[in-house]
């Protein structure tokens, strides 16, 4: 069995028994972005606080928004 798919088994049986087909499917979804972040670290494309606080103003003041 490959390592996604016993990953994928174990999330699932980890979860409660009455958890529906929409909180499997959050619960992966979640797990597949935190993996996707992760190895977005291990490839070195991150930015520090500060360039992501001036990415997110800069976007804020192009759309009319109010930067904090």
């Amino acid at each position: 069995m490959s390592p996604v798919k016993e990953s994928a088994i174990r999330l699932i049986e980890a979860l409660p028994d009455d958890c529906t087909l929409d909180g499997i499917h959050y619960h992966l979804y979640v797990r597949e972005k935190i993996e996707h972040g992760l190895a977005a670290i291990d490839a070195g494309r991150v930015v520090t606080q500060e360039e992501a606080e001036r990415r997110i103003a800069e976007w804020a003041a192009s759309s009319g928004q109010n930067p904090r």
